[in-house]
Protein backbone atom coordinates (compact mmCIF):
# COMPACT_ATOMS: atom_id res chain seq x y z
CA UNK A 1 0.00 0.00 0.00
CA UNK A 2 3.01 1.92 0.61
CA UNK A 3 4.80 1.66 -2.12
CA UNK A 4 1.27 2.71 -4.02
CA UNK A 5 1.23 6.03 -2.86
CA UNK A 6 4.84 6.47 -3.65
CA UNK A 7 4.61 5.23 -7.22
CA UNK A 8 1.69 7.55 -7.51
CA UNK A 9 3.43 10.66 -5.99
CA UNK A 10 5.87 10.11 -8.26
CA UNK A 11 3.86 9.43 -11.42
CA UNK A 12 2.12 12.46 -11.23
CA UNK A 13 5.22 14.68 -10.49
CA UNK A 14 3.99 15.98 -6.56
CA UNK A 15 7.44 14.19 -4.89
CA UNK A 16 11.30 14.07 -6.26
CA UNK A 17 12.36 11.74 -4.18
CA UNK A 18 15.96 12.19 -4.69
CA UNK A 19 15.77 15.46 -3.23
CA UNK A 20 13.74 14.07 0.04
CA UNK A 21 16.75 11.55 0.83
CA UNK A 22 19.28 14.10 0.17
CA UNK A 23 18.06 16.31 2.59
CA UNK A 24 17.04 14.04 5.08
CA UNK A 25 19.85 12.33 5.21
CA UNK A 26 21.78 16.11 6.60
CA UNK A 27 19.70 15.13 9.80
CA UNK A 28 18.17 18.46 10.14
CA UNK A 29 14.92 19.32 10.50
CA UNK A 30 13.03 20.50 7.23
CA UNK A 31 11.99 24.59 7.00
CA UNK A 32 8.92 23.91 4.56
CA UNK A 33 7.82 26.63 3.04
CA UNK A 34 4.60 26.35 0.74
CA UNK A 35 2.85 29.57 -1.67
CA UNK A 36 -0.48 28.70 -2.67
CA UNK A 37 -2.88 31.12 -4.36
CA UNK A 38 -3.67 33.09 -1.22
CA UNK A 39 -0.72 33.04 0.69
CA UNK A 40 2.59 31.39 2.55
CA UNK A 41 2.84 28.16 4.20
CA UNK A 42 6.01 27.84 6.69
CA UNK A 43 6.42 24.95 8.55
CA UNK A 44 9.43 23.15 10.43
CA UNK A 45 9.15 19.38 10.02
CA UNK A 46 10.79 16.93 11.59
CA UNK A 47 11.37 13.16 9.85
CA UNK A 48 10.24 10.22 11.63
CA UNK A 49 9.95 6.94 10.38
CA UNK A 50 6.20 6.16 10.13
CA UNK A 51 6.16 9.45 8.73
CA UNK A 52 7.21 13.61 8.70
CA UNK A 53 5.67 15.04 12.16
CA UNK A 54 5.13 19.01 11.36
CA UNK A 55 6.67 20.67 15.22
CA UNK A 56 5.68 24.23 14.29
CA UNK A 57 3.33 26.38 11.53
CA UNK A 58 2.86 29.63 10.79
CA UNK A 59 -0.44 30.52 7.81
CA UNK A 60 -0.24 33.91 6.46
CA UNK A 61 -3.47 34.23 7.50
CA UNK A 62 -2.44 34.35 11.27
CA UNK A 63 -0.59 38.02 10.35
CA UNK A 64 -4.13 39.95 10.37
CA UNK A 65 -3.27 39.48 13.94
CA UNK A 66 -0.84 42.06 13.97
CA UNK A 67 -2.46 44.46 10.92
CA UNK A 68 -1.14 43.29 8.14
CA UNK A 69 -3.11 42.23 5.28
CA UNK A 70 -2.04 39.31 4.01
CA UNK A 71 -1.33 37.88 0.42
CA UNK A 72 1.05 35.77 -1.39
CA UNK A 73 4.09 38.44 -1.84
CA UNK A 74 7.85 38.97 -0.52
CA UNK A 75 7.07 41.04 2.67
CA UNK A 76 3.94 38.58 3.45
CA UNK A 77 6.32 35.49 3.15
CA UNK A 78 9.30 37.29 5.35
CA UNK A 79 7.26 37.91 8.08
CA UNK A 80 6.14 34.43 8.09
CA UNK A 81 9.21 33.50 8.81
CA UNK A 82 9.73 35.91 11.62
CA UNK A 83 6.57 34.50 13.20
CA UNK A 84 7.61 31.09 12.56
CA UNK A 85 10.82 31.56 14.22
CA UNK A 86 9.42 32.85 17.19
CA UNK A 87 7.29 30.56 17.88
CA UNK A 88 10.15 27.93 17.16
CA UNK A 89 12.37 29.60 20.01
CA UNK A 90 11.10 27.43 22.51
CA UNK A 91 11.46 24.63 20.86
CA UNK A 92 15.41 24.90 21.00
CA UNK A 93 15.82 24.84 16.86
CA UNK A 94 18.94 25.88 16.07
CA UNK A 95 19.32 24.90 12.43
CA UNK A 96 16.93 24.02 9.73
CA UNK A 97 17.59 22.95 5.89
CA UNK A 98 15.65 24.93 3.86
CA UNK A 99 12.42 22.14 1.52
CA UNK A 100 10.89 24.22 -1.47
CA UNK A 101 9.68 21.33 -2.99
CA UNK A 102 9.08 21.14 -6.52
CA UNK A 103 9.04 25.29 -6.90
CA UNK A 104 11.65 26.91 -8.93
CA UNK A 105 14.91 27.70 -7.31
CA UNK A 106 14.79 31.21 -8.88
CA UNK A 107 16.46 34.76 -7.51
CA UNK A 108 13.36 36.46 -5.95
CA UNK A 109 11.65 33.46 -5.09
CA UNK A 110 9.17 34.23 -2.45
CA UNK A 111 9.84 31.03 -0.67
CA UNK A 112 13.58 32.58 0.27
CA UNK A 113 11.90 35.56 1.90
CA UNK A 114 10.78 32.80 3.97
CA UNK A 115 13.33 31.41 4.85
CA UNK A 116 15.21 34.96 5.22
CA UNK A 117 12.25 35.80 7.50
CA UNK A 118 13.56 32.83 9.21
CA UNK A 119 16.77 33.14 9.72
CA UNK A 120 16.61 37.14 10.51
CA UNK A 121 14.57 35.79 13.63
CA UNK A 122 17.58 33.91 14.65
CA UNK A 123 17.30 30.67 13.39
CA UNK A 124 20.02 29.27 10.84
CA UNK A 125 18.85 27.57 7.37
CA UNK A 126 21.77 26.42 5.57
CA UNK A 127 21.04 28.04 2.06
CA UNK A 128 22.66 30.73 0.23
CA UNK A 129 20.09 33.12 0.47
CA UNK A 130 20.79 36.72 -0.98
CA UNK A 131 18.16 39.24 -1.01
CA UNK A 132 17.36 42.84 -1.58
CA UNK A 133 15.75 44.80 1.22
CA UNK A 134 14.18 47.20 -0.67
CA UNK A 135 11.96 44.29 -2.10
CA UNK A 136 11.54 42.62 1.36
CA UNK A 137 10.17 45.43 2.81
CA UNK A 138 7.27 45.88 -0.42
CA UNK A 139 8.81 49.56 -1.60
CA UNK A 140 8.48 48.02 -4.74
CA UNK A 141 4.92 46.74 -4.75
CA UNK A 142 4.51 50.87 -2.86
CA UNK A 143 6.23 52.08 -5.50
CA UNK A 144 4.18 50.15 -8.15
CA UNK A 145 0.86 51.71 -6.04
CA UNK A 146 1.87 54.91 -6.14
CA UNK A 147 2.23 54.94 -10.04
CA UNK A 148 -0.77 53.59 -10.85
CA UNK A 149 -4.67 54.32 -10.25
CA UNK A 150 -6.82 53.35 -7.37
CA UNK A 151 -9.95 51.91 -9.54
CA UNK A 152 -7.54 49.50 -11.04
CA UNK A 153 -8.70 46.69 -9.51
CA UNK A 154 -4.94 45.12 -9.04
CA UNK A 155 -5.00 46.26 -5.73
CA UNK A 156 -8.70 46.52 -4.84
CA UNK A 157 -8.37 43.62 -1.93
CA UNK A 158 -6.10 46.02 -0.06
CA UNK A 159 -8.48 49.07 0.12
CA UNK A 160 -11.45 46.94 0.96
CA UNK A 161 -9.42 45.80 4.39
CA UNK A 162 -8.16 48.96 4.59
CA UNK A 163 -5.09 48.42 3.60
CA UNK A 164 -3.02 51.31 1.58
CA UNK A 165 -0.42 49.35 -0.74
CA UNK A 166 1.42 53.37 -0.97
CA UNK A 167 2.58 52.67 2.56
CA UNK A 168 3.59 48.97 2.74
CA UNK A 169 6.89 50.10 3.30
CA UNK A 170 6.31 51.78 6.88
CA UNK A 171 3.17 49.43 7.25
CA UNK A 172 5.77 46.41 6.45
CA UNK A 173 8.20 48.26 9.68
CA UNK A 174 5.30 48.54 11.79
CA UNK A 175 4.09 44.48 11.67
CA UNK A 176 8.18 43.74 11.71
CA UNK A 177 8.42 45.80 15.10
CA UNK A 178 5.25 43.52 16.45
CA UNK A 179 6.77 40.41 15.87
CA UNK A 180 9.97 41.44 17.46
CA UNK A 181 8.33 43.04 20.59
CA UNK A 182 5.85 40.32 21.73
Amino acid sequence: MIYSRIRKRRASALTNYRKRIAMLKGGLPRLVARKTNRGIIVQIINYERYGDRVVASVNSKELKAIGWAPRGNIPTAYLSGMLLAKKAKGLLISKLILDIGLARPSKFNVLFAAAKGCSDNGISVVNNIEFDEARLSGKHIANYAKVISKETPQFSKYYKENFDPKQMDALFEQAKGKIKSE
